[in-house]
């Protein structure tokens, strides 16, 4: 099926080819698609002469790559706004999680939630991320934190491998130690490493694996035997680090040869520098930091400065960034972290494809590429992170086939 989207006002993209945050803009454009990939993209008036089965006015509007959110954690049972509140009175985020709330929390009602309702919340969520210009995200487990709900949280996810959001598996049976196994660690470690990893590697339920590294959770040397195994499986590699203390995590990251490391509000220079060496993405979440009230955010300027690829993320959960919305990310990414728009675009199309090794078919448009593509009402991409709060996505295609009823 051929389609011709006519009458763009002005589109913008990254290109795969390109320096990783430079924005192309054609004026007046138009883009073809053909059998779900682009296969013209330019000028309107150098169109060449052809047949098509639909052509779509897109009205003068703003063209840009469908979104990628490269880090989130869609899969849980329960919201919880009441943590919310006891943080705006003055309980921090530690003592709710060391009371029995934050991860813990959600992990208990996810064990307590059959698979199909689990299917259900996902698709009101995934409907979410569409309606805010996502057409691609990562998705992780770890609310389950046992081999049965781990499994069954991935497997909710591959029962949705066929919807329009396009979803890449992580496991993240390492997200905290859950509470039967407080007091033996080392136990549960293995639990992850000899039986969790393995059955998820055999039966194909994820492509990467990421692990929580942080004070009280995951030290550095139990990461690396974690990471070391899912590597030896197959899986490919993604690490939460330096969100809370500074760490050794990313000279880990790079170690380990990650695809991305996340987070990263306490980077050291030198794991600045190894990460760059090693080409891991730096994946940064400032919704969680904006959401927590914390008043430092990662290093972004300088991340750029040193030829560090930049992908932002929402960082979306129950407990510590509740939102879909990369615009608002982007938007952050601006006041807060010295980002200008043109990177922002890029760290949210081509660079969060390299945080998910998709940047050969994904985050860019043009030919070859496939055809996810939104319309926004909006002059240019510089509008997009300046127009904060409200949702100027109009119309969201995913290969090639426009997503009815937004």
């Amino acid at each position: 099926m051929r389609l011709l989207l006519k009458n763009i006002g002005r589109l913008a993209t990254p290109l795969s080819d390109e320096e990783p945050y430079r924005v192309k803009v054609i004026e007046n454009a138009a883009v073809l698609i053909e059998d779900g990939n682009f296969t013209y993209v330019g000028a309107e008036k150098s169109l060449p002469s052809a047949q098509f089965d639909q052509t779509h006015d897109c009205q003068g509007c703003l063209a840009t790559p469908g979104l990628i959110d490269p880090h989130t954690h869609p899969v849980f049972a329960a919201t919880r706004e009441k943590e919310f509140h006891l943080r705006n009175t003055g309980v921090s985020y530690s003592e709710i999680a060391a009371s029995g709330g934050g991860i813990r929390s959600s992990v208990r009602t996810l064990r307590q939630t059959p698979k199909e309702i689990l299917v259900q919340l996902l698709i009101k969520r995934f409907d979410g991320f569409l309606r805010l210009g996502t057409t691609t995200i990562e998705a992780k487990s770890g609310y389950g934190l046992s081999l049965e709900d781990e499994i069954k949280s991935l497997e909710a996810l591959q029962e949705l491998r066929n919807y329009p959001l396009e979803v890449v598996p992580t496991f993240l049976g390492a997200h905290e130690i859950p509470d039967e196994y407080r007091n033996k660690r080392e136990a549960y470690i293995e639990l992850v490493i000899d039986k969790m990893i393995p059955t998820v590697a055999e039966r194909n339920l994820a492509e990467f694996c990421d692990i929580f590294v942080e004070k009280n959770v995951y030290n550095i040397e139990e990461a690396r035997r974690i990471l070391t195994a899912a590597k030896n499986a197959g899986l490919k590699l993604r690490l939460h680090i330096d969100q809370l203390t500074a760490g050794r995590g990313a000279e880990l990251a790079a170690e380990l040869g990650a695809v991305s490391a996340e987070h990263l509000d306490f980077i050291s220079d030198k794991g600045i520098d190894r990460m760059i060496e090693a080409e891991v993405v730096f994946t940064l979440l400032p919704g969680a930091v904006f959401f927590l009230g914390h008043d430092k955010y990662p290093p972004a300027r300088k991340i750029i400065d040193r030829g560090g690829v930049i992908a932002l993320a929402t960082d979306f959960n129950p407990g510590s960034s509740m939102t879909r919305s990369l615009p608002l990310m982007m938007t952050l990414a601006c006041v807060f972290m010295g980002m200008n728009a043109d990177e922002v675009l890029a760290a949210v199309t081509i660079n969060a494809a390299k945080s998910l090794n998709r940047d050969d078919k994904l985050g860019s448009i043009e030919p070859g590429k496939q055809a996810d593509l939104v319309l926004w009402d909006a002059p240019s991409h510089h509008y997009i992170p300046y127009h904060y709060g409200e949702n100027m996505a109009l119309k969201v295609f995913k290969k090639g086939k426009l997503i009815d009823e937004m």
